[in-house]
């Protein structure tokens, strides 16, 4: 069973920043792609991030200039570093792994950006 686990979340002020972090339970290889997506309550998933090695990462328009996304393969671990937070990226956030195999889901973060 493939799991995957989010941390880093929590309150933060305009301007300020967060790192999520997102371990999985098996070796990341180079050809899995990880993603992390935002929800806020009565929308959709969307995805804010991805990276595949070899590929330039995706960045949604919305994050792009402040949000950087990494991975250490190493550590079967990806990370999101999230600068000049504003209150519309309050959202709950989710680690995903993608490969060959299937989808996998991390359980969410909850970042709040209040004033």
């Amino acid at each position: 069973q493939v799991r995957v686990e989010e941390s880093g979340g929590g309150l933060v002020q305009p301007g300020g920043s967060l790192r999520l972090s997102c371990m999985v339970s098996v070796t990341i290889l180079p050809s899995h792609t990880m993603n992390w997506y935002r929800q806020t309550p009565g929308n959709e998933r969307e995805l804010v991030a991805s990276i595949t090695n070899n590929f330039p990462p995706f960045y949604d328009h919305s994050v792009k200039g402040r949000f950087t996304i990494s991975r250490h393969d190493a550590k079967n671990t990806v990370y999101l570093d999230m600068n000049n937070l504003t209150p519309e990226d309050t959202a709950v956030y989710y680690c995903n792994l993608a490969t060959g195999q299937g989808y996998y889901w991390g359980q969410g973060t909850q970042v709040t950006v209040f004033s």
